[in-house]
């Protein structure tokens, strides 16, 4: 019986451990990045600018404006990155289209919920996603040089 709970004791703190791991913060991130291999800052950027679209929906949604569009600064920057490292690779190209895609829809959102005057730097950063994306599907359906 003790086994048993001592084992169980062993089992809850390892995958609390674990979870605290996982959870990366966002400056930890930015300097793997900035060293990362092209293949893998693909995923890296992509994971920060997800995770600025959402801190930027939050600090629009609690009247912070400057630290959202700082945040928004950060969700074009890291989305260029992705797409830059993931044409220059040609890997992981129909991932980060998507993942483009689904931030642009979101930002679309975002800026429907804010002040009109706010709004013109949610504007930007779509057009910005979006001219990533048909980039992306450029370099993925594209005439090819013979």
């Amino acid at each position: 019986m003790r086994t048993r709970s001592t084992i169980l004791a062993i089992t809850v703190a390892a995958a609390a451990t674990l979870a605290v791991a996982k959870e990366v913060s966002l400056e930890d991130l930015k300097a793997r990045a900035v060293n990362a291999k092209p293949d893998e800052r693909v995923g890296l950027c992509l994971e920060i600018a997800e995770h600025q679209v959402k801190s930027a929906d939050k600090l629009y949604n609690e009247g912070n404006v400057d630290a959202a569009q700082a945040a928004i600064r950060d969700v074009v920057s890291y989305s260029r990155q992705a797409g830059e490292a993931a044409s220059q690779t040609g890997h992981h190209l129909k991932n980060t289209e998507i993942a483009m895609r689904k931030m642009a829809h979101h930002l679309a959102d975002i800026k429907r919920n804010v002040a009109f005057e706010n709004q013109a730097p949610l504007q930007t950063a779509i057009e910005t996603l979006e001219k990533i994306r048909t980039d992306l599907l450029d370099s993925m359906f594209g005439k090819k040089a013979k």
